[in-house]
């Protein structure tokens, strides 16, 4: 005889299990859908019953989607503008909760509440001071200008405060014993601590960058300049009625993003557990 408490344990790992497995199902379906469309025809999306698998798969919606004017173009720009900006995010982030956890001086703990009132800030409010000084600037249409806008990020400073708050202090000490300046202290030592958590906020700032599509719009009005949810935009207005043709615009701007968590998503959790320590 099994006892009953091994059995309600098993009964719950299957109940458990399964419920994971229905779900994970549900979740992966308009996932599904979406590849399945952009593989049909146009008369294939109106048939009835419902064809979930195309009968005659084609690639014709990718291939008039990169026929459009300035797609290819679009994909490149976002490709640069996510890169420049994650990098500029993580760079002046990291810096930053550097000199708030391990450089002591007068209202340190000031300046981070002053950071940590800014994330109250809605973003969209600052859309028109952004503007303004960026026209005066002369900084709209500038990919390369929206780095400036990543020298202030108040979640990331947030976040790798509280990983360098976990740093025991002895590792600093000892290299200045042995002469190490803050710069040797800040690349070899306390950055390669911190990994993980930068892993987990360069998959963030990477898809918000990919993802934005309001800050590009008020910046950028060269069509040369457009990013790839600009030109999406687009889509659903003048092909409103080539469904195929938006599922596969959807498509492609959402593989980056699956690349860049399937290759970090081993840092990504446990960067996460990190941000949410009591500092």
């Amino acid at each position: 005889m099994i006892p009953k408490a091994k059995t309600k344990k098993l009964i719950g790992e299957v109940l458990f299990y399964t419920t994971a497995a229905a779900l994970a199902v549900i979740v992966c379906v308009p996932f599904f859908w979406m590849i399945s469309t952009s593989l049909k025809s146009r008369g294939a999306l109106v048939s009835i019953p419902l064809e979930w698998l195309p009968k005659n798969p084609s690639l014709d919606s990718y291939q008039k989607l990169f026929a459009i004017p300035n797609f290819g173009r679009s994909i490149i720009n976002s490709f640069y503008l996510a890169i420049i900006c994650t990098i500029s995010n993580l760079l002046c982030a990291a810096m930053a909760s550097f000199a708030l956890t391990k450089i002591p001086f007068k209202g340190q703990q000031v300046v981070f509440n002053l950071y940590l009132v800014s994330m109250m800030i809605p973003a969209q409010v600052t859309f028109i001071p952004i503007f303004i000084i960026m026209s005066k600037l002369g900084l709209t249409n500038n990919l390369s200008a929206f780095m400036l806008l990543q020298l202030f990020n108040a979640f990331s400073i947030f976040m790798l405060r509280q990983r360098m708050k976990t740093i025991n202090n002895a590792y600093i000490e000892a290299a200045m014993i042995d002469g190490a300046s803050y710069r040797f202290i800040f690349w070899r030592i306390i950055l390669p601590l911190c990994s993980t958590t930068l892993a987990t906020l360069a998959i963030l700032g990477f898809m918000q960058s990919w993802n934005d599509y309001l800050l590009p719009l008020v910046l950028l009005s060269d069509l040369a300049k457009t990013t790839l949810p600009i030109l999406l935009s687009t889509l659903s207005s003048e092909y409103r009625n080539q469904y195929n043709l938006m599922m596969a615009g959807s498509l492609v701007s959402i593989i980056p993003i699956l690349i860049v968590y399937i290759f970090m998503q081993q840092y990504f959790k446990e960067g996460l557990a990190v941000g949410g320590i009591k500092g």
